[in-house]
């Protein structure tokens, strides 16, 4: 994905400048220059990345910065402001509310996955609580009902459409009307799209507009056009109320950053990412963890609702207690997979966290990681109750790994190596030995009772010194402070090496 690679290559800019003894104007403008190259590679207008330079200059002046100051942090801080400055538009979309009934139509040329990002942005909804529903009302394109159809299907989705009606107008005004009645506070209805911008298209968007009334209108944009991305969101905009973008494609084209400056400059703010084609590579776009988790600084509220969103409550105080314990079995190891493969692309979660690059895990690797996951659960459904629960990993003989293999359908080799990562899992796990648990209703003394010294045992190095220390570790904890949070880096260290 391209973005990994503008992220890694700004990171690495930081990088080396934290490396250098001294930070001089030298080091500063090698930095600059280099983060420059990144963005214009990355197909970001020439005056932005010009004017951010010039700003990151007047801010920092190594002159004026009394002996004591943070020089690099102030610079990344620097980096980290000015990057959100090109991306933001300075303006909230407009937000469903779950219960109230809100009617999204999507609008876009042909063949910037308008249908499919309908079904993500539909199934993200639906995953959160929200019941949505679909209404085809393209009836310009041959198929795009059986698609919308397919997609849902898949999804369990409601939809609409008709393959008798031509007129859009009215497919969409029965659909809407349709799950308004059956009370469904999410109604997304999918436009025409053409091959250009034509007055055929922006007649029938404004009519279809008109007739349903939308809370709001969502223009879905491809962002291989690239900086070309302003005058067709422009375009869009002047038609129909767009009161948001959906930016698709974003994982392989060298376009993306200059789409995404592109439509922050028109002033329309991007609510999300699509970054493949399966129904949960579709991201949240929020400026600010975009832009720390593209610096490799990560995302912890977007790594949090994920944990929130595989581990329910209920089950989050037995897995505290587990944890404290230091017992690793190989149930919990399949319990942790279980929320891994739950929490959607590993890339995804990966970059969530300080000191992770998405670059650490290639569009290829990350399949083959998932892979494996589901690889060693495979076996492990061919253990014993007694095998699963047992902390003991002299019990695994020889004997009983062939009976796992063969019962698996895997080679002996694969189960043995299942079991080393087993061991280098519960090696991590038993360093959380000791934590006390609070008791019920005290949840929140959790990251009280979670010190430092427990987390940086855990911590790999690389992430420990990426988030500043020990000193940046307990700045951490505080602004992260509730037990949920610090339950779920258990979770996930107690099962995130599986993507290794």
């Amino acid at each position: 994905m391209v973005l990994a690679e503008l992220g890694g290559s700004i990171s690495r800019a930081l990088q080396q400048m934290s490396n250098a003894t001294v930070i001089d104007e030298k080091v500063l403008n090698d930095c600059l220059n280099d983060i420059t190259r990144a963005l214009l590679q990355s197909d970001v207008q020439f005056k932005l990345v010009r004017d951010m330079q010039t700003n990151i200059k007047n801010i920092v002046n190594l002159d004026d910065l009394a002996a004591g100051h943070n020089k690099r942090r102030i610079i990344q801080q620097a980096v980290f402001n000015e990057l959100c400055k090109i991306l933001d538009p300075g303006k909230p979309s407009f937000t469903p509310k779950k219960g109230k009934t809100s009617v999204v139509m999507f609008v876009g040329l042909q063949g910037s996955g308008k249908t499919t990002t309908c079904t993500k942005y539909a199934y993200y909804h639906q995953k959160k609580g929200w019941k949505p529903a679909l209404v085809c009302a393209d009836t310009f394109r041959a198929g795009a009902f059986d698609q919308l159809k397919q997609n849902a299907t898949k999804a369990k989705i409601p939809f609409y459409g008709s393959y008798m009606e031509s007129d859009p107008v009215k497919i969409a005004v029965e659909g809407v009307e349709r799950f308004k009645e059956e009370n469904c506070d999410l109604i997304i209805v999918d436009t025409s799209g053409r091959h250009k911008q034509e007055a055929a298209l922006f007649e029938e968007m404004r009519q279809v507009s008109e007739a349903t009334k939308p809370d709001l209108v969502i223009f879905v944009m491809d962002s291989s056009i690239g900086q070309a991305a302003f005058d067709q969101a422009q375009a869009f905009k002047q038609s129909v109320a767009v009161g948001a973008v959906i930016v698709t494609k974003m994982d392989g084209h060298a376009k993306g950053g200059g789409a995404l400056s592109a439509v922050a400059a028109t002033k329309s703010p991007v609510i999300f990412i699509g970054t493949g084609e399966h129904m949960d590579e579709f991201e949240v776009f929020d400026v600010k963890p975009f832009v720390s988790r593209l610096l490799g600084m990560g995302d912890w509220s977007g790594f949090m609702d994920k944990i929130q969103e595989v581990v329910p409550m209920d089950q989050q105080p037995e897995l505290l207690q587990k944890l404290s314990e230091g017992n690793f079995t190989l149930r919990i190891m399949y319990e942790q997979f279980q929320n891994i493969l739950k929490m959607g692309p590993i890339s995804q979660v990966f970059s969530m966290l300080p000191g992770f690059s998405a670059e650490l895990m290639p569009k290829g690797r990350e399949k083959e990681s998932q892979a494996k996951i589901k690889r060693y659960m495979t076996m492990m459904d061919s253990m014993t109750n007694e095998e699963l629960d047992s902390s003991n990993p002299k019990l695994m003989n020889e004997s009983r790994i062939m009976r796992i293999a063969r019962g698996a359908g895997r080679q002996i080799r694969e189960v043995m190596e299942m079991m080393e990562e087993y061991k280098r899992l519960a090696k991590i796990w038993s360093k959380m030995k000791g934590l006390k648990i609070p008791k019920k209703g005290e949840m929140s003394a959790l990251s009280r009772n979670m010190n430092a010294q427990h987390m940086s045992k855990v911590l790999p190095p690389q992430m420990l010194k990426q988030i500043g220390g020990m000193g940046g570790l307990q700045n951490l904890m505080k602004q992260m402070g509730s037990a949920k949070d610090m339950m779920g880096m258990g979770g996930l260290f107690g099962g995130g090496g599986g993507g290794d």
